[in-house]
């Protein structure tokens, strides 16, 4: 059977994460993106790693390699009034147009939506942007570190209360843009089906600033309902509630319910200091973490992650290990599920990637093709698909245009 999503045509103008990962999601369902990316430059997540051997090309980036699966790829100056007429070509026979073009720049290149849906009324376009498309911060350019501050992530995360000289943190990687792409991807579906009922398009517009904020579990909460101010630095008002080393990693300790650590107790022997009045019930447990946590690290540092996750497990007190890398990618279980997926590219030969975290019992989730090279398919979109002359293409290849 077809993949699910096989009768979509997505045109993508996406740099980095945020819409490369939108419409991977649709490609790996079987739509058909065609990713623009700039001449000679192309996408920037070809600079970035990991590469294999940790030598830097631009065919054979991990994360671009990753984002662009199952995608065509043709370079196209939109800038340049040649180009965009080739891209409105292209646009105008698509389904979705998906991009993280910055406001600025879109209004630089005529990247209008009341112009794109001259040519194809029934387009749905999505517009990726920092902080969205009103707004006394619509214009600003915004990386990684930018975004995943100003969402208010970085201000809960770090070191904690124990170490509050200790500043904020980003989580590692691109949280932000795959945040900002599986945000954008819900919505565009969505238009998608209302323009299929209606025969008519319209422009979604995703903040990757409000995709973080908006999954701030119960931190707005915490000062109308407790006086608290959520913070990295803030005492947690119930306890245990921490990671804790082992002697070959981490485990997570969660027993802050009291017959969770009635049975947490009992499986450390029962012992004395737990019988304590400050450790009598959650909230005391929170307030003298301090002390709690000197006899409990005592105790775990001496368990292994598996053998102690197992026994709590058998207590049903909710402890989970924490997964390394190697952990994830030797995992009996996700093998079994075939999470992992080995990808050939022509350049940066087989590697493991991961794959998709769902199963469709009748329109298969596959990978057909890698990552396009550079360029990789100009000769088969604008002279199979629009017709332009391979004379015409080859001057415009000159020209920069392609």
């Amino acid at each position: 059977m077809p993949g699910a999503l096989s009768s979509l045509k997505i045109v993508e103008v996406g740099e980095m994460v945020s819409a490369p990962y939108c419409t991977k999601l649709f490609a790996d369902m079987g739509a058909e993106v065609i990713k623009i990316e700039r001449p000679r430059i192309g996408d920037r997540a070809r600079t970035r790693g990991p590469f294999p051997g940790d030598t830097p090309h631009p065919e054979k980036s991990g994360l671009f390699l990753y984002l662009n699966t199952n995608k065509k790829g043709v370079t196209l100056d939109i800038a340049n009034p040649e180009g965009f007429e080739i891209f409105e070509k292209l646009v105008a026979d698509a389904d979705l147009l998906i991009h993280n073009v910055f406001p600025a720049d879109m209004e630089r290149v005529g990247l209008a939506y009341e112009r794109m849906a001259r040519r194809n009324p029934r387009l749905v376009m999505t517009s990726i942007a920092p902080f969205g498309l009103s707004g006394p911060a619509r214009d600003y350019r915004a990386e990684e570190i930018n975004l995943w501050s100003a969402g208010g992530a970085c201000v809960l995360n770090g070191a904690g209360a124990q170490h509050p000289e200790l500043p904020p943190l980003k989580v590692a990687g691109h949280q932000a843009g795959y945040q900002g792409g599986i945000h954008a991807a819900v919505p565009t579906i969505a238009a998608a089906f209302a323009a299929v009922r209606d025969g008519v398009g319209q422009h979604v517009e995703v903040s990757v600033q409000e995709s973080i904020a908006a999954q701030l579990e119960m931190t707005f909460e915490f000062w109308p309902y407790m006086k608290m101010i959520a913070t990295r630095l803030g005492q947690k008002p119930i306890q245990p509630l921490e990671a804790m080393l082992c002697k070959d990693g981490y485990v997570y300790l969660c027993c802050i319910e009291e017959h969770q650590w009635r049975q947490f107790v009992e499986l450390m022997g029962s012992p004395e200091w737990a019988n304590e009045e400050i450790f009598r019930d959650r909230l005391q447990r929170g307030l003298n973490w301090d002390a709690l946590k000197v006899f409990l690290e005592d105790w775990v540092s001496q368990q292994t992650v598996l053998d102690l996750y197992r026994k709590a497990q058998a207590r049903r007190v909710p402890f989970a290990p924490v997964s390394t890398m190697g952990d994830l990618l030797n995992s009996a279980h996700l093998k079994a599920r075939g999470f992992f997926v080995e990808i050939a590219q022509p350049v940066a030969g087989t590697h493991k990637y991961p794959g998709a975290p769902l199963k469709y019992a009748r329109t298969p989730w596959e990978i057909r093709m890698p990552a396009p090279t550079l360029g990789q398919h100009n000769a088969e979109i604008f002279g199979g698909k629009l017709g332009i002359a391979a004379e015409r293409l080859r001057e415009l290849e000159s020209r920069g245009v392609i």
